[in-house]
């Protein structure tokens, strides 16, 4: 099995949500699948060297149409917020992205984390449009051993609610397979036909390898998920498939 069939990636639509590794995910299946597009529902860094080419537009659809073999992978952002990031699309937006006539697959960037480790979505995360296929969320296995606090972890509090941890506790990998099993982390929001296939990623070595097992093995007891994924993204390179 390839990181493709394993992540459950070559399908219409894949979003991802979660931390540890969302954009690093996306760029990294865009570059492995025919005529991908990578957009967001979300905020995205600006991410132009890492796509064939990104369309600035209100019009999605008409730059799908007017694309060239070269543009591909496509990036696709309604508007430039600022020097460092792009704004994202509405749901519907990005679910007739999925429908246009020569898209391949469609990578959605659907929630934030300020580059943490770990996270649970607020009331209005994630963005995860109806129409999608595969739900990939997203935890690093770094994050286990370190304290459930800001630096390590976007929205401590929630997470906590989730786990039963105190702020300042020490993460457990039950805790993190408690995350992002849970209908309130990052199962929130997936359409009752996607597949949800979780990502423990960061998996650099045979410690974090095994610790991502363990948090796999915990996922299992608490969700009806077809795998667990261990990788290193940032490879790419796939560990692990539990």
């Amino acid at each position: 099995m390839n990181l493709i069939e394993a992540l459950s990636a070559d399908r219409e639509m894949v979003c991802v949500v979660g931390a540890g590794g969302k954009k690093t995910t996306l760029y990294a299946l865009a570059n492995r699948l025919d005529r991908a597009v990578v957009t967001a529902t979300v905020r995205i860094p600006i991410f132009d060297d890492q796509v064939a080419n990104v369309a600035v537009t209100r019009d999605p659809v008409g730059a799908i149409r007017s694309a060239s073999g070269s543009s591909w992978p496509l990036g696709l952002v309604p508007e430039r917020e600022r020097d460092d990031r792009y704004l994202g699309y509405d749901r519907e937006t990005v679910t007739a992205i999925r429908a246009t006539p020569g898209v391949g697959t469609v990578l959605v960037k659907a929630d934030g984390a300020r580059t943490r480790l770990l996270k649970a979505p607020n009331e209005r995360e994630p963005q995860v449009p109806a129409t999608a296929d595969t739900v990939i969320p997203i935890a690093s296995a770094k994050v286990v051993g370190n304290p459930l606090a800001d630096d390590h972890v976007h929205r401590p509090e929630r997470v906590a609610e989730l786990t039963g941890l105190d702020i300042g506790d020490p993460i457990g990998a039950d805790d993190v397979a408690a995350v992002l099993a849970s209908r309130l982390g990052g199962r929130k929001r997936v359409p009752p036909t996607a597949t949800v296939v979780p990502l423990v990623n960061m998996v650099d070595d045979d410690g974090l390898a095994a610790t991502g097992r363990d948090i796999a093995a915990a996922v299992h007891d608490r969700a009806d998920v077809p795998r667990v994924v261990l990788a290193r993204m940032a490879g790419p390179e796939l560990v692990d498939v539990v």
